[in-house]
């Protein structure tokens, strides 16, 4: 049997409810993975405890990092024992000793990334890579990244730096010193934001990166020098409605940021790392508003 947590309806962490399931089995083209890291973003347990959870009640815990146990029918490129990293597959959750992964969202875990590392890559590290590349913006452009505080909006921050973009970000102000230590400059969130922003990027930007949706879209979209530029991985209605696009998914993001982050080039930001059976205190962590980065729960 595998115990794995979920939310089965909208509730804060004490109501976090825990299932006795069999150990799930791969089906085709699948990968059966003993978890060893996954993470909670504090974006996932928004939107499962908002209710808005399309891939039902264990949905928590989207990426892991782990080693196969059980190849599925027609999978090649990977062996059972093999460490790996990846998407969860729908209708399975992370939070749990045992999952399964699509093989075509899954690569090898290099020897040079730890577990917990790992699992901050298939969905946070992707969206980074994803938002930067969507647009293809040249050296010395800038780019505009809204909540440049989170696990997201900080490899993004570090992507930029690697193609020498101009960076900056909004975000508290007791995120500043994180911030700069990515070579962005951070604009304090608060009231009269778009002065801010204008004083720090007077001549527009050429990518707006929204992480945060909702007001702050409406005001960083404002600097955008083309509305094609704006992209939105929090609230794709409103970045269409401003001329701009939703954040695209593309099939060999996961395995670039993962050679960029084994090199060295781009490190994921932890909040913190908690045990399995202390996933409730990363969450109320999180609920509280606390977390910033990505928070890390070792299974194994």
């Amino acid at each position: 049997m595998s115990t794995t947590y979920d939310t089965t309806s909208p509730a804060p962490a004490r109501f976090l409810e825990q299932s006795d399931t069999p150990v799930p089995a791969p089906g085709p083209g699948e990968l059966g993975v003993r978890v060893r890291a996954s993470v909670l973003n504090p974006l996932n347990w928004t939107t499962a405890s908002a209710g808005q959870d399309p891939q039902g009640p264990d949905w928590l815990g989207r990426e892991v990092a782990g080693i196969v146990t059980a190849l599925g029918e027609g999978v090649d490129g990977f062996a059972v024992g093999e460490a790996i990293l990846g998407r969860v597959a729908a209708g399975h959750g992370g939070f749990a000793p045992n999952t399964i992964v699509r093989a075509i969202d899954a690569v090898a875990k290099p020897r040079e990334i730890s577990f917990g590392t790992a699992a901050t890559i298939p969905v946070a590290g992707v969206a980074a890579y994803d938002g930067t590349h969507q647009i293809d913006l040249q050296a010395g452009q800038t780019m505009l990244i809204l909540g440049i505080d989170g696990g997201v909006g900080l490899m993004a921050a570090q992507i930029g730096q690697v193609h020498e973009f101009t960076v900056l970000g909004t975000g508290p102000e007791a995120s500043r010193d994180v911030v700069e230590a990515t070579g962005a400059t951070l604009v304090s969130d608060g009231d009269d934001l778009l002065t801010r922003l204008r004083h720090a990027a007077p001549d527009g930007v050429d990518l707006v990166l929204d992480l945060v949706g909702g007001d702050t879209l409406r005001i960083g979209a404002q600097l955008a020098t083309d509305p094609a530029g704006i992209i939105s991985a929090a609230d794709a209605p409103t970045a269409v409605e401003l001329g701009g696009a939703a954040l695209e998914r593309s099939d060999d993001a996961l395995a670039k940021i993962t050679g960029v982050i084994e090199y060295g080039l781009v490190t994921p930001h932890l909040t913190a790392q908690y045990p399995l059976d202390r996933l409730d205190e990363a969450i109320a962590v999180v609920e509280g508003g606390h977390a910033g980065g990505l928070i890390v729960i070792d299974v194994d």
